[in-house]
């Protein structure tokens, strides 16, 4: 199995989503995704940006690695009764079966930036967005403080090191090297912007339990607490994990979350 596959089909991507909710809404109404609209959502998960999108009137393609992500996706789209969404498996790096000019926006939030092969991923959504279109990409910031971003820097200390010639996902927070991927595409650099926006997390239990979620149900994070076990070490990442979603949690109740994090909002206009 491709190993970004095996990454994203472990675990329950869905029952992280289900706090991300209502940032992906707010992000879909102020990116002008407007009734009619043909739009890819291009690692979609379970449909966090997809749904909110077609309930806007767009006519939504959701394409994901994930079969399992597909499939929620497709039930979601289902059991509202939107017939303008759908899901279906595909590889960010290589688009096939996806015509040329096919779409009026390319929406990635968090999603194609985890794809090996970034130069491909740039390449392939230049492709497939229509001349007077629009790329939309919502990618994590090495380095920030806030809480994706220090989720995966704890992780990786308690994982293995990557595999040679790996192109961390992070770069893809780097607004040089997202110049450089879409001008390597043919985009000329005055067309592509970048803003710092903030997405929340919020979930109806307390911080330790949400923890436990990402733990339980996020691909990452379960790895790195695979790797923490088999050194005995599974207490310190927890621990300091938990101690990093208490600090950042902005909930007046003890009994929910409610945490922001900063990431890169890309705009590519062709």
């Amino acid at each position: 199995m491709n190993p970004n596959q095996e990454l994203w089909e472990k675990g329950n991507f869905t029952r992280i989503a289900e706090g991300m909710r209502e940032s992906g809404e707010a992000l879909v109404a102020d990116i002008g995704i407007e009734p009619g609209m043909q739009v890819l959502d291009l690692g979609s998960g379970d449909g966090t940006t997809a749904i909110p999108a077609a309930r806007q009137g767009a006519d939504v393609l959701g394409v994901d690695i994930a079969s399992n992500l597909v499939d929620a996706g497709n039930r979601r789209a289902q059991a509202e009764g939107l017939t303008n969404c759908r899901f279906q498996e595909g590889d960010a790096s290589n688009l096939e079966g996806l015509s040329d000019d096919s779409f009026d926006a390319t929406v990635s939030i968090f999603g194609a930036m985890f794809a090996p092969k970034p130069k491909d991923v740039a390449k392939e959504m230049v492709r497939v967005t229509r001349p007077g279109g629009r790329i939309v990409m919502g990618n994590w910031i090495p380095g920030d403080p806030t809480l994706v971003a220090q989720i995966l820097k704890i992780s990786s200390a308690y994982s293995p090191p990557p595999p040679e010639g790996f192109v961390s996902p992070m770069t893809w927070g780097v607004e040089q090297e997202v110049t450089e991927r879409f001008t390597a595409a043919g985009v000329p650099s005055e067309s592509i912007a970048f803003r710092r926006d903030t997405y929340r997390f919020k979930y109806s239990v307390a911080p330790a339990k949400v923890v436990g979620e990402f733990r339980d149900y996020y691909g990452p994070t379960m790895n790195a607490f695979a790797a923490a076990g088999e050194n005995g070490r599974t207490a310190d990442l927890e621990g300091e994990l938990v101690s990093l979603f208490e600090a950042q949690n902005e909930s007046e109740d003890d009994n929910a979350t409610s945490i922001p994090a900063t990431f890169l909002r890309v705009t590519v206009s062709l």
